[in-house]
């Protein structure tokens, strides 16, 4: 196993995605790069070892399934046998829980309920992931509420030593609930011919991909609307004019897509994430 395999192996858009959004929530939270490095550095160790599990089991459980949907993914291509990956997963776990419990024991509480939804979201008999409305409600409250409320509370605590968070934490919670809500339901609009092959309930199965593509746009563009309007009333206009324009470019970007081409679909849900990224980064103007 070399460091690429590796790389792939934790999908490297749930890293930058963990990174971005635990930054930005330091930060709106003030958090100094320099005096608090220590919170954040160790945050980000327990964090990112929760990610590589959470997404490390689910390719651990669907190895079957991903060699329809995803077979460039390590274990399916047979890059990385199942007993590695088994223990990479377990090793990141204990680093997730060990590092939070070093840090504070609210952080240590949040990462065991993450990891508790990631087992259940992959593991049977639970499995959640099979059934489009578990599935997204799991997704939406791990990185729309525990990620933002959670480490926003958490680095309340660790820096003010109380859970008092800062204002501009709601309307972004809001954003990123509605974009992981869309997230639930795209994920699975490339990966329609594996999950109606084992049987998995998705959105875009039940319901066709154009209306899983539709009905996430509208949760998407709801939820940048009402992070215009509280940015118009909070007096903040960079960070409206950076909404307005985020909005309209992923308006744009969803008329790209084309529903009857795997590679169309394949490379929006990827640049879907670069607006994922863009938003939180854009509520640091905030802080100007």
């Amino acid at each position: 196993m070399n460091l690429i395999t590796l790389w792939k192996f934790s999908r490297p858009h749930t890293i930058i995605g963990s990174v971005v959004s635990i930054v930005v929530l330091f930060l709106l939270q003030g958090g100094n790069l320099a005096a608090d490095f220590s919170i954040l550095a160790i945050t980000l160790i327990s964090a990112l070892g929760c990610n590589v599990c959470i997404t490390g089991l689910n390719q651990v459980v669907d190895v079957e399934l991903d060699k329809i949907n995803k077979p460039e993914l390590p274990i399916a291509a047979g890059k990385l046998d199942k007993g590695t990956a088994k223990i990479i997963v377990v090793v990141s776990g204990i680093l997730a829980l060990a590092a939070a419990a070093i840090l504070h024991w609210f952080l240590l509480l949040l990462i065991a309920v993450i990891l508790i939804l990631g087992i259940a979201y992959s593991v049977p008999p639970i499995q959640l992931k099979q059934h489009h409305l578990p599935a997204a409600l799991a997704i939406t409250i791990v990185r729309g509420v525990l990620v933002n409320i959670g480490m926003a509370m958490h680095f309340a605590g660790s820096l003010q030593g109380n859970f008092q968070i800062q204002p501009v934490i709601y309307p972004l919670t809001i954003f990123i609930s509605a974009f992981s809500l869309a997230i639930a339901w795209y994920k699975d609009l490339p990966d329609r011919a594996g999950d109606a092959h084992f049987g998995y309930r998705t959105f875009p199965i039940l319901y066709s991909p154009k209306t899983a593509l539709y009905a996430g746009a509208g949760f998407v563009m709801a939820a940048y609307g009402c992070c215009i309007y509280w940015s118009y009333q909070q007096a903040e206009p960079l960070l409206m004019y950076s909404l307005i324009i985020l909005s309209v470019l992923f308006l744009l970007h969803l008329r790209t897509v084309r529903l009857d081409e795997q590679k169309s679909i394949r490379k929006f849900y990827q640049l879907f994430w670069v607006f994922f990224f863009a938003t939180y980064l854009s509520f640091l103007w905030v802080l100007n």
